[in-house]
């Protein structure tokens, strides 16, 4: 017994050093954090492991990183890291934490460790609308705000993330108010507003993130002026204010015209004209006043031998507003008493009295005009009536008739040229009855582009449409005649085995059947050319916009999915992401998953796309299932579906203890002979579990109920569960044994165990053994609970390390106690092994027991 002390001293010790172990690996797991920004190049060196873990080094994972198997450095590879493809769902609060999991140490321990991915400002601000149109009336008073309904989004986190925003282009008129957390852009008037000045605003509304190198984006704001009943109507100053007109002059004459203006808009700048009540009756008898144009006529023919005077006053009404007012006078002369006649010599290319000239040439002269016959009237002159581009110019008694401008054959092809005579008076000028019309035609040049009514076209086409479909007739008109308005058409370098025009009608058509999923929108660019010389051409643009047809069954991104999990999760628990997808856009992209022909107890979560469990798992009970997932469309009229096959693998946790075959009962007993050899077996205990792995590898050891004795003379195998005699009986082992086995599983962190009791009774007796009560057991329980090295790395919270902590305290007491008691043992056995002269050895594997009092009569 001389070597029972250090054995226990080495227990004691190999214990304290097995918690001070799992503390260290604890806190070395829990620190085992690095970080690297994002998009870094290949090869960049994100950390080691060697500080922490001796070679060699072997990476499980090597999606972004690879490992050095020798040194312990982990790079970056050719795959960059995008924080915000690899956590998309993180808020901008939150770290995008990756978990790696690698092998260490020629033991070849599973550690894991986290790498911080951190944000760099890659990512500019974007505004989901690049136009925002906003209307602002132009009574608006200054300081008011006004909502604009846009924000701009930035995916980077941190300052990267936040945007400020201002104003470009607003000249001092408007201004931003960004409420707080720039959830609200309010545009402030910060001065009077008139539209009759401006009524357009074409801002730029630009949104900067905060970064370290700030990227910005910037969206078109228009704010337009909407009118209000803001002013009255006018007369101009140029408005007549008196005219004079001949005796005889006749029914419906436009006598003169009044002109009134209101800047308004719309309705708010009608104006309605009306004599005044103060006109007199042989005004409004003679004399009528258009209430729209303003336009005097005479209301009878005139026969009128003397002088006379008439005035009138206008009014021009507006909404909500006093009318404006204006006095017209009109002279009436005597009629003229011998008539005059006007003669032409032409100058122009001319055919039958009519001239014919070139659009767009310079002034250019046309005729001489020459005024004949006697009159009354004293100077007498030539006149041309109304607004035309010619002019009449005296030239010694005679007149130069000319182009004032160039002509326009698309705005008028013929003009007519009335020429009168007029004399002058004191009372203003006097028409005298004679008139000559000159005929000027326009020959037209090409000098217009066709036209385009509409210059851009949309439209919406079905994919999967027949060859030879017609999608629109396209329509461009030339202003000029003949060839110079005949127009063709073609398309621009476009695929000509997708589409055509007819060059003559303009109908476009589409050759073959379009696929949205490869390209959802074409565009187009058609040219219209005259036949001209030279020609002119301009062009319009079409848009053509597929639209889905649901022509695409969901894809699984595998056929095969597989998964593990771990048994009795609670109910709910996700088991993994299923991902399909389908290219058709709307509902018929819209996917939804079932679990078909299957009792499993999963369903899947379609709002995330994940496989949950609908009960509780056990491994012993099912360690493997077999379902099939099917995946459907949302498609109006019929819907498609795909399959995949998913195979789930329940993982074992242990849960369950070692069950005891053998003995049947802690009362059972076996009779050992004395005379059974050293190393014979004597007894086995067989003991399953119905874990698997780790969980179900189960040992065998013993303790004594109470301070050792004597020596045992059996001992246990640890592996196999044997007891086999360590050595010779004696006549001093005579007896009932009580052996107290503890049976343990391999199970982490905490392994299960169960207990038995062997009972070997010493006797030469052929009898059977047997029990009047099962043995008692007088120890520490503690002392089956002990502690399993991980081989693992573990992150554990903190509350559990803390409970580590103090389990460990308490088993360094209870050691140092058992310690103590081992050490008075050893003195007293000491004592009693020099009585008696008998030396022993104590093997490592051997049991202590305590011979009890027999339960039984021989």
């Amino acid at each position: 017994m001389g070597h029972g002390t250090p054995d226990n001293m080495n227990w004691a010790g190999l214990l304290q050093k097995l918690l001070i172990v799992v503390h260290i690996r604890q806190i070395i797991c829990s620190s085992l954090q690095f970080s690297v920004p994002e998009e870094m190049e290949p090869d960049t060196l994100v950390g080691s492991l060697s500080k922490n873990f001796s070679p060699p080094y072997q990476l499980l994972t090597h999606n972004y990183l690879r490992m050095d198997i020798n040194k312990g450095n982990f790079y970056t590879t050719e795959l960059k890291m995008d924080r915000e493809a690899i956590c998309p769902a993180e808020t901008k609060a939150e770290e995008c934490v990756t978990l790696y999991n690698a092998i260490v140490g020629p033991s070849k321990e599973l550690i894991q460790f986290s790498v911080i991915i951190e944000d760099i400002n890659d990512n500019a601000p974007h505004f989901e609308n690049n136009k925002i149109h906003l209307g602002v009336p132009e009574d608006t008073t200054v300081g008011t705000s006004f909502l604009l309904d846009t924000q701009a989004l930035d995916s980077d986190s941190g300052p990267n993330g936040e945007v400020q925003y201002h104003l470009k282009g607003s000249d001092g008129a408007f201004g931003l108010k960004i409420e707080e957390d720039s959830s609200l852009i309010m545009l402030v008037v910060q001065r009077a507003l008139d539209r009759e000045t401006r009524d357009l605003f074409q801002m730029q509304l630009v949104a900067t993130d905060c970064g370290v190198d700030p990227l910005s984006v910037s969206a078109a704001l228009i704010v337009t002026m909407t009118d209000v009943n803001d002013n009255c109507p006018a007369f101009s100053s140029d408005s007549p204010h008196s005219v004079t007109i001949p005796g005889d002059s006749q029914k419906n004459t436009v006598v003169t015209q009044v002109r009134a203006t209101d800047p308004d808009l719309g309705p708010n700048g009608d104006i309605v004209y009306s004599f005044s009540p103060k006109v007199s009756e042989r005004a409004k008898k003679l004399f009528s006043l258009d209430s729209l144009t303003g336009s005097i006529s005479l209301t009878q023919d005139l026969e009128s031998d003397n002088s006379e005077e008439l005035v009138l006053k206008v009014l021009a009404s507006g909404h909500h507003c006093p009318p404006a007012d204006t006095q017209v006078t009109i002279s009436v002369l005597p009629k003229a008493n011998q008539e005059l006649t006007i003669k032409i010599r032409f100058i122009a290319e001319h055919q039958n009295q009519t001239m014919v000239l070139q659009e767009n040439q310079h002034p250019t002269a046309l005729a001489v005009l020459e005024l004949e016959g006697d009159s009354s009237f004293k100077d007498l002159f030539l006149a041309i009536e109304g607004e035309v581009p010619f002019t009449l110019s005296p030239q010694n008694g005679k007149y130069l008739l000319s182009t004032s401008k160039p002509l326009d054959y698309e705005m008028n092809r013929e003009h007519h040229i009335s020429v009168i005579a007029r004399v002058k008076s004191a009372e203003g000028s006097v028409i005298v009855p004679s008139r000559r019309v000159v005929t000027v035609l326009v020959a037209d040049i090409n000098d217009n582009a066709p036209y385009f009514v509409q210059p851009h076209y949309e439209l919406q086409v079905e994919e999967n449409n027949q060859p030879g479909m017609s999608l629109l007739q396209i329509s461009a008109s030339d202003a000029d005649s003949g060839d110079n308005g005949l127009v063709t058409y073609r398309l621009e370098n476009y695929n000509p085995t997708m589409f055509s025009i007819d060059s003559v009608t303009g109908q476009l058509s589409l050759l073959v059947p379009l696929d949205r999923e490869q390209q959802h929108v074409h565009r187009l660019t058609v040219f219209a050319r005259d036949s001209g010389s030279p020609p002119l051409e301009s062009m319009a643009t079409v848009s053509i916009h597929v639209r889905d047809q649901n022509d695409n069954a969901p894809v699984f991104l595998t056929p095969h999915f597989i998964f593990f999990i771990p048994e009795n999760v609670p109910t709910l628990s996700q088991v993994g992401r299923v991902e399909v997808k389908d290219p058709d856009k709307g509902e018929n992209g819209t996917t939804e998953l079932h679990v078909v022909n299957s009792s499993a107890p999963f369903v899947v979560d379609n709002t995330q796309g994940m496989l949950r469990t609908t009960r509780n798992l056990d491994r012993e009970t099912e360690d493997r299932y077999e379902l099939y997932l099917l995946a459907s469309d949302h498609g109006q009229t019929v819907a498609l579906t795909s399959t995949a096959r998913v195979t789930i693998f329940v993982e074992d946790i242990n849960d369950n203890q070692p069950k005891v075959i053998l003995p049947s009962t802690n009362s059972s007993c076996l009779t050992v002979s004395p005379g059974t050899l050293a190393g014979a077996t004597v007894g086995k205990i067989y003991a399953i579990d119905e874990d698997s792995g780790l969980n179900s590898e189960i040992t065998y050891s013993a303790t004594a109920p109470e301070p050792l004795q004597n020596s045992s003379p059996f001992q246990i195998d640890s592996r196999s569960g044997n007891i086999t005699l360590s050595q010779q009986l004696l006549h001093e082992d005579l007896g009932m044994h009580h052996l107290f086995i503890v049976v343990r599983d391999g199970g982490k962190p905490v392994p299960l165990y169960t207990t038995v009791w062997m009972n070997l009774l010493v006797n030469d007796s052929t009898e059977p053994c047997h029990l009047d009560q099962v043995p008692t057991w007088t120890g520490t329980l503690n002392l089956v609970q002990t502690p399993s090295k991980a081989p693992i790395c573990d992150v554990e919270t903190a509350r559990f390390s803390q409970l580590m902590l103090l389990i460990g305290l308490g088993m360094m007491l209870v050691s140092t106690c058992l310690f103590v008691a081992t050490v008075i043992c050893c003195l007293k056995q000491r004592s009693r092994s020099l009585k008696m002269n008998k030396g022993a050895y104590t093997e490592a594997n051997e049991i202590p027991l305590k011979l009890k009092d027999k339960y039984y009569s021989d």
